[in-house]
């Protein structure tokens, strides 16, 4: 057990201090993460406009792996806080081990499958034969490669439980870089090493994900516990992390969804759509790493019933949050034409994303909620409602806000997401405020603790 458990790291201190050391690890290596997407997608742009359509079309499947790797993450690292929490370091040990079990039992059926039916989706959003072959070519390789993928989130998530931010932000900076640097030499080639266009990306992708999981695996790996007890562990780490897995899940379906909707009007739509998830991850960085830290940090004390500091916690994080989103707001509203300029030279990208950035970048603020209110619901085993919200933002108004208004034109359809933002947002508010009111009735189990905020 780490010397931050051994000292009691997410229950005493104040929570702005607890969150000022476990925060900017975890941006930094979301900002890193950020630059790595940009400049690969900067070289794959540079290649040719058909690999970048490519690489967009497969976004939504790169969005599944995150959804079974990050979900079964969060599940652990949830469980683990827990049990840490009620003084079971044995047992966070043994689902510790277990998980990296369930990652690798994971990745066998994701990769298996994505084979499998690459090429029936990729059709479903690409017209272009150029584009359908690359797209084909990179989907099929970044996903059976995705091993060091679902390693990575569980190493890391074990690291988290324990309030070590630090290995996993070191980690994604390594993988990052690796990946940056086998992109130029891979996708345009050098000396003896022969230009291989848009699977040299997937091959420099895969291989920077393997560079990461090294990293937190030295540490990170435990012991699997005996068979009999693996299906104890994957019942609770699957009981805490269902709802981020469909969340991540509903994501992709709502992806696709659009994809399907904009390839109506051209692939240029659709590479749009994937700039514009490319460029708000600058923005996103503070909510995304918050999202990170929250989980281990409410998991914990919500166990021990420090409920104040739960609600501190989340205050804290919102505020942070909502000063980045901004300047999201001030740039995507104000600069669109100098974000799409960093992907795309195409006249057509550029007009597109002209009117669709500003649009899109109203949603910014309702965004913050949410997002943020599922992940508050997921830390404290209310998976339901973290569930809920997520259908209520990507499936009950967006989708279908979305294809209404490509009933009237291209212009149009961008408003569905500052509909669905705020929607999801308000109810997620009023969810949470309605679970502060069950509190009141409940007791804490260390005062003093409590005080300490």
């Amino acid at each position: 057990m780490s010397a931050a458990l051994n000292n009691d790291f997410f229950g005493s201190g104040k929570i702005s201090r607890i969150l000022l050391k476990i925060a900017p690890p975890v941006m930094l290596a979301q900002l890193i993460q950020a630059l790595y997407n940009v400049v690969d997608s900067f070289f794959v742009g540079r290649f040719s406009d058909d690999a970048l359509t490519a690489v967009s079309v497969v976004y939504p499947i790169q969005i599944v792996i995150t959804a079974f790797s990050v979900g079964t993450g969060v599940g652990l690292n949830t469980y683990m806080a827990r049990e840490y929490a009620l003084g079971k370091p044995k047992r966070a040990n043994e689902a510790a081990g277990a998980g990296t079990v369930l990652a690798i039992l994971s990745w066998a059926v994701f990769a298996v499958l994505s084979a499998a039916v690459m090429r029936p989706y990729v059709m479903t959003s690409a017209s272009e034969p150029e584009a359908i072959k690359d797209a084909v070519t990179y989907g099929r390789i970044v996903c059976i490669g995705s091993l060091g993928t679902f390693l990575e989130s569980t190493w890391s998530k074990i690291h988290q439980s324990k309030g070590n931010m630090r290995l996993p932000m070191i980690a994604q900076i390594a993988g990052a870089l690796t990946n940056v640097i086998f992109d130029h030499l891979l996708i345009f080639g050098m000396g003896p090493i022969k230009a291989m266009g848009v699977a040299g990306a997937a091959y420099a992708t895969v291989l920077g994900q393997f560079v990461s999981a090294l990293i937190v695996g030295v540490s990170g790996y435990c012991r699997p516990p005996k068979a009999f007890k693996m299906p104890y562990y994957f019942k609770y780490i699957y009981k805490y992390g269902y709802s981020s897995i469909a969340m991540q899940l509903l994501y992709t379906v709502y992806i696709i969804g659009l994809n399907i909707i904009l390839a109506g009007f051209s692939d240029s739509a659709v590479t749009v759509l994937a700039l514009y998830y490319k460029s708000q991850n600058f923005f996103f960085i503070p909510l995304i790493g918050l999202q990170t830290c929250i989980v281990p940090l409410i998991s914990y004390n919500y166990t021990r019933r420090e409920y104040n500091r739960c609600r501190t916690a989340m205050r804290d994080c919102l505020i942070i949050t909502l000063s980045f989103m901004i300047v999201g707001f001030i740039c995507f509203v104000f600069f669109p034409d100098v974000l799409l300029k960093v992907f795309s030279k195409s006249d057509e990208v550029l007009k597109i994303g002209h009117n669709a950035f500003p649009i899109i970048g109203c949603s910014f603020f309702g965004a913050a909620f949410s997002l943020f209110m599922p992940t508050f619901f997921q830390a404290i085993g209310a998976g339901f409602r973290s569930l809920l919200l997520s259908l209520t933002r990507q499936i009950f108004v967006l989708l279908p806000v979305f294809w209404a208004f490509s009933k009237v034109g291209l212009d149009y359809t961008w408003f569905a997401f500052p509909v669905a933002e705020y929607t999801a947002g308000t109810l997620g508010v009023i969810l949470y405020f309605l679970e502060l009111k069950k509190w009141k009735n409940k007791t804490y189990i260390n005062p003093a603790l409590s005080s300490r905020i």
